[in-house]
């Protein structure tokens, strides 16, 4: 799975030319509108070297010198070097249990198109899921493919359920799907797109999502944290972990699973197999039912159930509120686990965990009183996520976008 931080040290020179590229691409990206010489020494190049590089990234179409720029004094002019956003465009896909959210994005980050498809597959049957999914690929990739001179780069389809880091992106599991056994998700799409002429890859939405809050708190922070744990809940529980701006995943790319944490070992049974799972105390069923709207779930579906709990909660409805402080003691023994665990300085709460944070925290806070009298200076902060159900696609497409600013050479030239 690509990260937010730069490539490895080169090895050779043709890697000494990409890492090279990469360096001037992304000063570009971040920094806006640059002069030959403000890169060089931002990146710590010769001029002449940039010079050559921002040729060969011109040429490719992903830079290009801003047209009336001021001049640079003496000599030849200087003018800045503006990124050209648009010459590479990403797809992602948010998969969840009701809909697939599908996303153009360009080299900036910016929504080119966007779209919201209801989907109606059967419970444990994922050759349906990927049919439905290429069907949203393919109606994205005529969005991008009618953008002059764009470039495809990548599809990133964001799944709930842990995802090996290897070649396959196998789902391993999606006990709210009814996976039970290993899904090699992204060679079933692609059976379904013999003409996509670029890569596919499948990831964990909680690891893209943890990505996006990290990167709003870096960009809003003088001091973002060095490490973020993030914990969510929607289609499932889920989490992940960021550190140094990157999706720390484990060996095999299926680690930070929050939602079967053991938290009671005699607890009520988990789809996972094991019992006591965060997920059977604060996952959507056991909220919803504990709410009292079980019949809604069953007749309307998740979505219409949590839209439900959502107006009950604000209207003071006593079984709403016991569901949510029932949620928080399980969420709050959760995060006692995390602290113990990971070391973070911060964790982030997302999907209806942000949303219902004032009704949760009570019980939350309760919870880690014990853990903060005597190790106050080392708790993390706990805050709400700020970006709602756009996080999982937010960092899709920046883990997308990464692919292209770690190498710009895979983008041929115009």
């Amino acid at each position: 799975m690509p990260n937010t931080a730069p490539a490895p040290a080169p090895v050779d020179s043709a890697s000494v030319r990409r890492h090279n590229l990469a360096l001037v691409l992304r000063h570009i990206a971040a920094h806006g509108p640059s002069s030959r010489s403000r890169i060089a020494a931002a990146v710590g190049l010769v001029p002449a070297s940039v010079t050559g590089l921002v040729a060969d990234l011109a040429a490719r179409g992903l830079v290009q010198e801003e047209v009336g720029g001021p001049g640079g004094g003496r000599g030849r002019p200087s003018r800045p070097v503006r990124l050209v956003p648009e010459r590479v465009l990403a797809i992602t896909v948010q998969i969840t249990l009701e809909q697939l959210r599908a996303q153009v994005t360009d080299l900036a980050g910016t929504v080119v198109t966007r779209a919201t498809t209801p989907h109606r597959v059967p419970h444990g049957d994922p050759e349906a899921l990927a049919r439905a999914v290429a069907a949203v690929v393919r109606d994205a990739e005529t969005d991008a493919r009618s953008v002059p001179g764009a470039l495809l780069s990548r599809v990133v389809v964001a799944m709930a359920g842990p995802v090996t880091s290897d070649a396959s992106h196998t789902v391993m599991a999606a006990t709210d799907f009814g996976w039970r056994a290993p899904v090699d998700l992204g060679a079933l799409i692609a059976a379904e797109l013999p003409a996509l002429d670029c890569p596919l890859e499948v990831i964990n939405d909680a690891n893209a999502a943890a990505l996006a809050e990290y990167q709003a708190l870096a960009a809003d922070r003088t001091h973002p944290p060095r490490g973020l744990a993030y914990l969510k809940a929607d289609t499932g529980v889920g989490g992940g972990l960021v550190v140094d701006g990157r999706i720390q995943d484990g060996s095999h790319g299926v680690a930070i699973e929050p939602g079967h944490l053991p938290l009671a070992l005699d607890g009520p049974p988990c789809a996972c197999g094991a019992r006591g799972c965060l997920a059977v105390f604060a996952g959507p069923e056991p909220l919803l039912t504990a709410a009292g709207l079980a019949d809604t779930l069953r007749t309307q579906g998740k979505d219409a159930a949590l839209a439900a709990l959502d107006r009950a909660l604000h209207a003071d409805d006593p079984a709403a509120h016991r569901a949510l402080r029932g949620a928080g003691e399980a969420v709050g023994a959760a995060v006692l686990g995390m602290v113990t665990l990971l070391d973070v300085e911060e964790i982030v709460l997302g999907g209806y965990f942000a949303d219902w944070y004032r009704w949760l925290a009570p019980a939350i806070d309760t919870r880690l009183a014990g853990r903060r009298a005597l190790a106050a200076p080392w708790m993390p902060r706990l805050t709400p996520g700020v970006l709602g159900d756009t996080a999982t696609l937010r960092g899709a497409a920046a883990l997308a976008r990464e692919s292209t600013l770690n190498d710009p050479s895979t983008v041929p030239p115009l």
